[in-house]
């Protein structure tokens, strides 16, 4: 059995800490929970076969994130947009995103791939640039916001450290679209003519470290209770199966 008689400040001070620790790893389970769904929703979107774009506007588009689009249209690449600061085998280029103008005259952002800076110039790279209807296989990825830190966008420059994708919509002549404006495609890996852009740049890397932070703090809410219960024992307040600390 066990008796405690607690002392005022050590539990003023003691007790907030333990709730806190206790509630927020409780908090980063239900987090993990919720990414390992995020997590499994993805991974079978990379699985799934290619979809319509037509079937991926029915609904939600992110609910496809990291998943396939098979669409037709025509590249307007007088309206390029370059992202900066990208590099591929250790090589400084770019990203280049064009919209690409579907049969029934939606404007869908797609990115194209890498290109080094020496060949920025679309004269440098003409036979990457198909005239006329071309059939592609997309991926799905979601706006992206601009990073702590990161750079600003510069428009008027076009210089683009994300992809702002309503901007780019509007620059490119689009109407405003709920749905449209909140996905672009990246390209898949199929080869360019003449090489270039190179395609297959996507990157999906997000772990799921929630359970980490869940042991992090019910070890500091455990460390909490035991400096709490040492603390009594020591000033003689803890009993436990009659047995307490006497003073000497």
């Amino acid at each position: 059995m066990i008796r405690l008689r607690p002392a005022l400040w050590p539990t003023l001070v003691s007790l907030p800490i333990l709730v806190l620790s206790l509630g927020l790893g409780i908090w980063q389970m239900e987090r993990r929970e919720w990414k390992r769904d995020i997590l499994d929703r993805i991974a079978a979107n990379q699985a799934a076969a290619p979809i319509s774009l037509d079937e991926l506007l029915r609904g939600d588009p992110l609910r496809h994130e990291y998943g396939k689009v098979k669409l037709g249209g025509t590249f307007l690449f007088d309206k390029e947009f370059f992202l900066a600061a990208r590099s591929l085998k250790n090589k400084v280029g770019h990203q280049v995103v064009v919209p690409l103008k579907p049969n029934d005259g939606r404007v869908v952002l797609f990115d194209r791939g890498w290109i080094p800076q020496e060949r920025k110039d679309p004269a440098r790279r003409a036979e990457g640039q198909p005239a006329g209807q071309v059939e592609l296989i997309g991926i799905v990825r979601r706006n992206q916001e601009r990073r702590q830190f990161a750079p600003e966008n510069v428009p008027d420059k076009n210089v683009w450290f994300h992809v702002d994708v309503p901007l780019m919509r509007k620059m490119a002549g689009a109407a405003p679209d709920l749905k449209l404006d909140t996905f672009f495609l990246d390209a898949d890996a199929a080869p360019n003519p003449g090489g270039l852009p190179i395609g297959g740049q996507t990157r999906f890397d997000s772990p799921n470290d929630h359970l980490q932070y869940v042991i992090t703090w019910f070890l500091i809410a455990l460390a909490m209770a035991g400096v709490y219960l040492a603390y009594h024992w020591e000033a003689g307040r803890l009993e436990i199966n009659g047995r307490k600390k006497t003073s000497k």
